[in-house]
């Protein structure tokens, strides 16, 4: 049996009745409490927020490395060269 995470931490909210309806339904549409739902939609959601910032964080930081070296490529080395003449080679007897 798997260790069970004690919950210590507790969250309020308030709403409309019509928000709270809709939470209830679809609460016990899903089987859950209306606790369960809350706690794990909103779980979800924050873990989306969380990782669609962070690759927008990568990908600018991405695009300015690709930048700079698009820009500034080092130059090639001796085995680059051969592996590139290889390479042609063997593409243009295809």
């Amino acid at each position: 049996m798997s260790p069970v995470t004690k919950k210590t931490e507790r969250l309020e909210q308030r709403s409309t009745s019509e928000v709270r309806d809709l939470i209830e339904r679809a609460a016990d549409l899903s089987g859950r409490s209306v606790s369960d739902f809350i706690m794990s939609s909103a779980e979800a959601a924050a873990r989306e927020t969380i990782r669609t910032y962070q690759v927008i964080q990568m990908t600018t930081a991405g695009t300015a490395n690709f930048v700079q070296a698009f820009l500034n490529p080092p130059s090639s080395s001796e085995r680059m060269e051969v592996a590139a003449h290889r390479y042609l080679e063997l593409v243009d007897r295809a």
